[in-house]
């Protein structure tokens, strides 16, 4: 009697531990960078981390039909959270359209296009990133990013390596991508952290929840204390 009761307690605890399956977290890089932005981010245990992969746009593909392609990666049945940098927080206010998160987190990015930078309205009407070519772009970018962001001295090696990495074409391909996106409102539900020094996507235009004084673009990386501080006190609600 006892050694069924033993064998049914056992098979009880097994079903009870299969049944807490963890809620995945689908992690969405920037435009320059990949999983490694997310090296110095710590998530709970009870949360798996998925990191979507970026697949080459198609020429002239626009962010929803490309967001569209990203999600296929999420099993959506299994209730997920989105998290995105940069382009990766534009793909999540996308993904949140046609999808159904537990959560939206988006870290020095845009919910939608009103909250990019006026120099993206103007190539709009001059695309001066046509007229250099995507291995001029690349090499731009490169000489540009320690000007625009300073504080990449702090993880500088990552940075360069992230950026290297990078198809000049899949650069140019996301850079119309972002220079023509057209949404212009999104999800009420999106959590929005944002840098006050984030001088890719100024603060000026942004409406943020969650303010990191002396944040750059790239804090992530740069202010990653600050952020595990915020994603503890978010994915704890």
């Amino acid at each position: 009697m006892n050694i069924v009761i033993s064998i049914l307690s056992i098979s009880m605890l097994f079903c009870s531990t299969n049944s807490m399956e963890k809620t995945k977290i689908y992690l969405i890089p920037g435009q320059g960078s990949d999983e490694r932005v997310y090296h110095k981010i710590d998530f709970p245990g009870n949360y798996e981390v998925v990191h979507i992969k970026y697949e080459m746009p198609n020429e002239n593909e626009n962010m929803p039909t490309y967001a569209q392609r990203l999600a296929l990666q999420i099993k959506e049945e299994d209730g997920f959270i989105l998290i995105g940098v940069s382009l990766g927080g534009m793909l999540a206010s996308e993904i949140a359209e046609i999808t159904n998160p537990k959560q939206v987190i988006i870290i020095s990015s845009a919910k939608n296009s009103n909250e990019l930078p006026n120099r993206y309205n103007f190539q709009k009407k001059i695309p001066v990133y046509k007229m250099v070519g995507p291995k001029l772009s690349k090499a731009g970018a490169k000489i540009l990013q320690p000007i625009v962001e300073p504080v990449r001295r702090k993880e500088k090696e990552t940075f360069k390596a992230m950026l290297n990495s990078k198809d000049p074409v899949f650069l140019e391909r996301t850079i119309s991508m972002i220079i023509n996106w057209e949404r212009t409102s999104n999800s009420k539900s999106i959590i929005h952290i944002h840098g006050n020094k984030d001088h890719t996507i100024p603060i000026k235009n942004v409406e943020y929840d969650y303010l990191v004084q002396d944040g750059s673009h790239m804090m992530t990386l740069t202010k990653s204390d600050v952020i595990n501080e915020l994603l503890g006190v978010i994915l704890s609600d």
